[in-house]
């Protein structure tokens, strides 16, 4: 996966951030997708429906990233979390390619902390170059949660250093070094992190490219998907009985449990779709798109549960989200575009008792036949020919997560098109070609849809059943990253800057 790897400001003063007070603002958008659904919109009121780099209409402020950046800004508690690689060193002590993850100020931008990570020394494909880190943080109270590019889990205190370093993990100095080098001296804009688990060493994985996984919260436990993928020949599964979905304790990140599907053989490229929640007739489940190409539902594990061996997800159902596609020996698929196994990009949306997803050939290695699916969440059981509500042929790949409000779901792909559907049926009200390839998700927020494309096009669209461009706008640089909306501003991450869009009046 080359380079791949989405009201008044709330905003602490600087005397609150010296007294290391964490402002919790009602509007903060704390993760990747709304709620725990993953769905791709907003509450925000009163954003702006165009803007301008170059004359710096709309343009809040704007900061320097580094010269890649996938991943989605997030905003909690008066800050802003966006990972990025270290082209650009904040710290002159960190030099050459690292993946980071800044912690900057709400108000302008200014850089809080930052989280710095050597690269993986072994393989370039096991952490692919100044592909940074890819995945979106998620925020809950003063922990900050965070897959790095090196496949290892992290709990981080909102504060960083500047209250010191509370442990229990001491060790953010030689977390920080180069293999075979000293310790690195701690600072105060360094990241101080509580815990850490190494997915690779610790749950078996065989890590791919770049790390992509969101993770989702529901109680004490974290839940995300673990990365494990191909070796560099992208012809051969090294670890066949690696999980693909964990559970980890979120106050001290002990693995706690794992799918049991034998999913990890099958895997055309790797496991980049990270899981979402729902209540299904009363019951929680996890939905999460496997990179097999197939959906699951499973229940989640007890609250209070602390097994001395990682225990087995019970799964609830399964969905076959390409049935004619190859289930044996689906390397030998390697670069065909006409025919292959599907696997996922984007998340699962739970709406209504229904889970969204998109998926289909691999944009990098496989056939460019994609589809959106709405499937009953409410079966059980192998529901691959009972589950399916409709389909819908998309132009060619795609990585995006479904956005949907008010009768009208969005989605885009690869070959460059927007589209907007009715959720109940998979009617096609319209779409749009944007002449530009798509990698980010469509956010809809205020009545209008954000979208970014990696020629560098901004589009903002009506988000309504019939067509209408409110804005279209151009960057100097790719886009790779969604949109987001918190506190009157709508956050775009090109891959080397980020912009804080609002109305002027703000």
């Amino acid at each position: 996966m080359k380079s791949f790897r989405l009201h008044s400001i709330c905003a602490p003063t600087l005397a609150l951030i010296a007294a290391s007070v964490l402002t919790v603002c009602p509007a903060d958008q704390p993760q990747w997708g709304a709620a725990w659904s993953r769905n791709m919109i907003s509450s925000e009121r009163g954003l702006p429906d165009s803007f301008d780099p170059a004359s710096g209409k709309n343009i809040k402020w704007s900061v320097p990233l580094g010269s890649e950046t996938h991943s989605t800004p997030v905003v909690a508690h008066g800050r802003i979390y966006i990972g990025t690689n270290n082209s650009e060193p904040r710290d002159p002590k960190h030099h050459g390619d690292r993946g980071v993850l800044m912690c900057l100020n709400e108000r302008d931008g200014a850089l809080i902390w930052q989280l710095v990570v050597p690269k993986r020394e072994d393989d370039p494909y096991y952490d692919w170059p100044n592909s940074g880190i890819s995945s979106p943080a998620t925020i809950e109270g003063d922990r900050v949660y965070i897959v790095d590019n090196r496949g290892e889990a992290l709990c981080l205190d909102a504060r960083g250093m500047r209250d010191g370093n509370a442990g229990p993990y001491l060790q953010e100095g030689a977390h920080m070094a180069l293999r075979g080098e000293p310790p690195m001296p701690l600072g105060s804009n360094d990241a101080d992190i509580v815990w850490l688990f190494d997915l690779v060493a610790g749950a078996g994985i065989w890590s791919h490219d770049a790390a992509h996984s969101s993770i989702l919260i529901h109680g004490p436990h974290l839940y995300l998907n673990s990365g494990t993928g191909v070796d560099n020949t992208h012809k051969k599964i090294r670890t066949p009985d690696a999980p693909s979905l964990v559970v980890l304790d979120k106050n001290t990140g002990r693995l706690l449990a794992r799918d049991q599907e034998r999913i990890a053989p099958n895997i055309f490229h790797s496991t980049w779709s990270a899981p979402s929640f729902g209540m299904v007739n009363g019951k929680p489940l996890v939905f999460f798109g496997g990179g097999n190409g197939i959906l699951y539902a499973f229940e989640t594990i007890p609250t209070n549960t602390t097994p001395s061996a990682p225990a087995a997800l019970k799964k609830v159902w399964q969905f076959d989200f390409d049935p004619s596609g190859p289930k044996e020996n689906v390397h030998r698929y390697n670069s065909n575009r006409r025919e292959g196994p599907s696997n996922f990009y984007g998340m699962p949306v739970f709406y209504k008792n229904r889970v969204y997803i998109a998926g289909g050939g691999d944009l990098f290695w496989g056939k460019t036949q994609a589809w959106l699916k709405c499937i009953d969440a409410a079966k059980t059981g192998d529901i691959t020919t009972t589950g399916e509500l409709w389909s819908c042929p998309l132009v060619r790949h795609t990585v995006s997560t479904p956005a949907i409000v008010d009768g009208l779901l969005f989605i885009a792909d690869c070959g460059r098109t927007v589209h907007c559907l009715d959720p109940e049926t998979g009617r096609v009200f319209w779409s749009h070609e944007t002449q530009g390839e798509i990698w980010a998700s469509p956010l809809v927020a205020d009545g209008k849809v954000y979208l970014g494309t990696r020629r560098g096009d901004f589009w903002i669209f009506s988000a309504a059943k019939e067509k209408q461009i409110l804005c279209t706008t151009k960057f100097d640089h790719p886009i790779s990253a969604t949109a987001t909306a918190a506190n009157g501003v709508v956050y775009i991450a090109t891959m080397d800057r980020l912009y804080a869009i609002a109305n002027s009046k703000q």
